[in-house]
C-alpha cells in the first residue's frame, strides 16, 4: 500500500507542475511535505475536478451540482478523493450523454456493467440518498441509476478497506455508547432485545437481509457479517429493495469500482476478501458485481468517447 500510494503521489506532483505551474496559491500548503498527496485550499477545491478544456459556463454548471455542496466528503480536496474521480468520469459521461457508451462493457464476472438498466443522463444519481432503509440519517450512494432495474455504485480508490459499521467502532464516554455500542457480533447485548444494535433503532438491514442473504436473522453470528462489510450490504440492500419495500433479486444489483493498482482490491486484500465474503453469501451473486477504473477507461478509450477525458485520467491518475 505505501508503494503504491507513493508512485501516485508522485505522478500527483508531475501533473501538478504540468497543470497549475503558475497556480501553487491553489493548494493548501499544510499539506506540501513529502508523503502527503496535493490537497487544494478549500476555495479552490472545484479545480480538483477534471472538466472538458473548453467547458462552457453552462457545462460546468451540469457537472458541478452532481455532488451538492453539503454532500462533499471531507476529503474532496485532496487528489486522492474517490468522490473527484467518480465526478470526473460519471459526471462527464452523464453531462456529455455518453453513459450507453458503457452498456455493452462487461465486469470482472463477465456480466452487463449496468445489467437490463437502460441508463441515461436522466436516471444516473451521485451522493443519492436511499431513505427507505429506516436509517435515522439516511447516507448517500456514490452513484445510483434508478427505474424498473436498480444499480447501486460504490467507488473506491486509495481506500484500505470496505467500509464498515460505525456501532462496534463506538468509544465508552459517548452520549450513545451504552445503548448503540455493539462488540462486533450479531448477538444480543446490553439488555437489547434485537440482536443488531441498528435494528433496536428501526433501521432495517436484517429485515431485508434475510431475503437476499444466506443469514439467519434469528440466530448469533461472530463476527456479525455486516461489520466488516457493511457498505457492500448496504449497497446490495439499496439497490434490491424499493421504497415501498419490495424485494427482488433480480431487478437490480450493487457495482462496486475499484484500482486494480489498490493493493487492498487485489487477491487476498481486505476490500477483495469482503467482496467475495459477501457475493458468496448472496443467494443470486450477481447481485453484486466488481469493475476497475482500468477497464472502463480502457473501454472509453477503445470507443474514441471523449478522448479528452481518458488523456486528462492518464495523466493525473495514471488510468
Amino acid at each position: 500500500m505505501t508503494d503504491y500510494k507513493t508512485d501516485l503521489n508522485q505522478r500527483y506532483r508531475e501533473y501538478q507542475k504540468k497543470r497549475f505551474a503558475d497556480g501553487q496559491n491553489y493548494f493548501d500548503p499544510h499539506y506540501a511535505k513529502a508523503g502527503n498527496p496535493p490537497v487544494f485550499l478549500p476555495i479552490e477545491a472545484w479545480r480538483n475536478i477534471i472538466f472538458h478544456p473548453a467547458a462552457t459556463r453552462q457545462e460546468k454548471d451540469q457537472l458541478l451540482p452532481f455532488i451538492p455542496p453539503g454532500e462533499k466528503h471531507m476529503w474532496f480536496r485532496s487528489m486522492n478523493s474517490s468522490q473527484v474521480l467518480a465526478l470526473s468520469v460519471f459526471g462527464n459521461l452523464a453531462v456529455y450523454g455518453a453513459l450507453p457508451a458503457l452498456a455493452d462493457l462487461k465486469t470482472d464476472e463477465g456480466l452487463a456493467l449496468f445489467g437490463k438498466a437502460k441508463i441515461s443522463s436522466d436516471n444516473f444519481f451521485m451522493e443519492y440518498k436511499v431513505k427507505y432503509l429506516g436509517e435515522p440519517r439516511p447516507t448517500s450512494l456514490d452513484g445510483f441509476v434508478s427505474g424498473n432495474y436498480r444499480i447501486a455504485i460504490e467507488c473506491k480508490f486509495t481506500e484500505a478497506e470496505i467500509g464498515t459499521c460505525s456501532r462496534p467502532l463506538l468509544k465508552p464516554g459517548t452520549s450513545n455508547y451504552e445503548h448503540s455500542n455493539c462488540n462486533g457480533t450479531y448477538s444480543f447485548q446490553w439488555n437489547r432485545v434485537d440482536r443488531c444494535s441498528l435494528s433496536e433503532k428501526g433501521v432495517l438491514y436484517w429485515c431485508y437481509a434475510s431475503h437476499l442473504f444466506k443469514w439467519d436473522k434469528n440466530r448469533d453470528y461472530d463476527p456479525c457479517p455486516i461489520y466488516k462489510n457493511f457498505q457492500l450490504v448496504r449497497n446490495v440492500l439499496a439497490a434490491a429493495v424499493t421504497p415501498d419495500g419490495t424485494v427482488s433479486r433480480f431487478d437490480g444489483h450493487a457495482l462496486l469500482i475499484y484500482d486494480e493498482r489498490n493493493p487492498a482490491f487485489q487477491v487476498n486484500g481486505k476490500g477483495f476478501n469482503s467482496y467475495l465474503e459477501i457475493r458468496n453469501a448472496l443467494h443470486n451473486p450477481d447481485l453484486l458485481r466488481k469493475c476497475s477504473w482500468q477497464r472502463i477507461i480502457q473501454h472509453l478509450r477503445g470507443k474514441n468517447i471523449l478522448t479528452w477525458l481518458t488523456e486528462e485520467l492518464a495523466l493525473k491518475y495514471g488510468f
